[in-house]
């Protein structure tokens, strides 16, 4: 008898270390698996990016070769592209522009399988001035704030001062002014002055 309950025990217990091993490997399968897709989500451009002049664009059309090619935002804001001609993409997102391009081309086809993909980000240049140890204009790929466009510019020169710093931005024709001063932020003070740079902004070190 002592030996039955002996042998039955030592089978669940078993049992019990085989399906906690299960388990566990099941989950550090998933873990892997959430680790190797992660950087692949980063690699498109965000989806609520606003093209503007410069950016290279590659438009295609499925199963039609002479209406897939490469083009680039002019500085009108407007893309080129056959049949079609002229289509607006400064200022819209990648999927406004793929949407306006498939309407446009039902008109000569039933169905059109439309994709549009951002091959290069080059309207995304900011400029940092002044008292900085690279000054000049500098073309980024994604959102910048003003901390990371000092750092671009090789950080201050020891005679800058910290505290008056100035963004100018062109909004509609008019132009906006924003204060910055690094020496609070640099102390961890005020933090919310550490705004998100647009293209075109000029960062002025004085």
């Amino acid at each position: 008898m002592d030996n039955r309950i002996d042998l039955v025990t030592s089978i669940h217990s078993t049992f019990v270390v085989l399906s906690l091993m299960l388990v566990l490997g099941v989950a550090g399968c998933a873990g892997t698996a959430n680790q190797m897709s992660t950087p692949a989500a980063t690699d498109a451009p965000d989806a609520g990016y606003l093209l503007g002049p410069e950016d290279v664009l590659t438009v295609t059309v499925w199963r039609d070769e002479h209406l897939t090619k490469e083009t680039v935002v002019r500085p009108d804001g407007m893309i080129s592209f056959p049949l079609i001609e002229d289509v607006p993409a400064a200022g819209r997102t990648v999927a406004d522009v793929r949407a306006d391009i498939t309407k446009r081309l039902t008109r000569y086809m039933p169905t059109p399988n439309v994709s549009v993909a951002v091959t290069k980000l080059l309207s995304y240049r900011i400029y940092v001035l002044g008292r900085v140890n690279k000054p000049g204009e500098f073309m980024v790929g994604h959102t910048t704030d003003i901390l990371q466009a000092l750092s671009l510019a090789g950080g201050l020169t020891p005679y800058a001062s910290e505290n008056d710093i100035k963004i100018i931005r062109r909004v509609g024709g008019e132009q906006q002014t924003f204060e910055f001063r690094y020496a609070e932020v640099r102390k961890g003070k005020d933090l919310n002055q550490n705004i998100i740079l647009q293209r075109g902004d000029v960062v002025m070190v004085p």
